[in-house]
């Protein structure tokens, strides 16, 4: 059995703790959602180093001044149009990054995403829409920006999962609740066991270029990816008490310790060559049989590769 990957870096360590003696100075990251959230401490923990950040959001002009707002580094972080869960889009962006010769893309986080849409939604091309957002307009992404990662020589794709996962596999037989009743938290939970196999697919495909791909769970953080639950829901989850005020958890992390991990996997040296693994509290999580009852560690459905084969033709098959 492989040896699980430990860091010196703490569950409580900020995205700026990861990066403190790093410079990246010369160096290009994506990060998807990048204007608000964990998204956004990615990317000024990023640029804090000397990157230059591309955050792709669906509002530029809003996410420009989120970031300006917090005073850091937002000058080396730019804004461009994406939306994930519309394909056409996706290939706007990619094309767009190619005619402009941005360069070489050292590191992508994707990052957005999209949790417990109270009724099932479709995209344009039939795919349930977190499925669709979480998993397929990543992998879009990825395929059409693989030229400037493989560049960089050493590039590095992230994709964020969740605890979630634990819960669900991927359902081959009926991904996009076709026949089985539509459920917002086994939607989720099937997208984000996508978002590892994606990782590992990436992984498994693209090592000759000298890209590694890993993913992770960020931790329990309050962010916008919370806002299509309601307060009935936030009550049961212990997120909020019966006057309508938040509730933070004492196990609860601030974004800035949520984005940790994910700039740990795209940019900290320490983890330089280690691919195909999933990540929580910057340590490589330990591999579990069954999901069942765990709120820790990784489901080996999830890092199968098989599974990985079969969700990355189903993916490309509708590209």
């Amino acid at each position: 059995m492989t040896e699980l990957v430990s860091t010196p870096f703490p569950a409580s360590a900020t995205a700026a703790d990861i990066l403190a003696d790093v410079d990246l100075h010369g160096r290009r990251y994506l990060v998807t959602g990048g204007g608000s959230g964990i998204g956004a401490e990615t990317a000024l923990a990023l640029a804090g180093a000397g990157a230059e950040v591309v955050v792709g959001v669906r509002d530029p002009v809003r996410a420009t001044a989120t970031l300006e707002r917090t005073g850091r580094t937002a000058d080396r972080v730019h804004a461009r149009p994406l939306d994930l869960a519309d394909l056409a889009s996706v290939r706007r962006f990619t094309d767009a990054w190619a005619d402009d010769a941005v360069g070489a893309l050292h590191g992508v986080v994707a990052n957005a995403g999209v949790m417990a849409l109270p009724d099932r939604q479709l995209s344009a091309v039939g795919w349930e829409l977190q499925l669709a957002t979480n998993h397929l307009g990543h992998l879009a992404l990825l395929l059409g920006l693989r030229d400037a990662v493989v560049e960089a020589g050493d590039g590095r794709v992230v994709t964020v999962s969740s605890t979630a996962h634990l819960r669900s596999p991927f359902h081959f037989e009926d991904p996009q609740f076709d026949e089985r009743p539509y459920d917002r938290w086994a939607a989720y939970a099937q997208s984000k066991t996508a978002d590892v196999l994606l990782a590992v697919g990436v992984a498994e495909r693209w090592a000759a270029d000298g890209v590694v791909a890993n993913s992770l769970m960020p931790g329990w953080i309050t962010t916008g990816l919370q806002r299509h639950l309601d307060d009935d829901t936030l009550r049961a989850m212990g997120a909020m008490d019966e006057a309508g005020n938040r509730i933070e958890q004492p196990f609860y992390k601030t974004p800035a310790q949520g984005a940790a991990t994910s700039t740990l996997l795209v940019a900290s040296p320490t983890v330089s060559g280690v691919t195909g693994r999933y990540f929580e509290d910057n340590q490589e999580a330990p591999v579990l049989d069954d999901g069942t009852g765990h709120d820790r560690g990784v489901a080996r459905y999830a890092l199968d590769r098989g599974n990985a084969d079969r969700l990355w033709e189903l993916g490309t098959s509708v590209l």
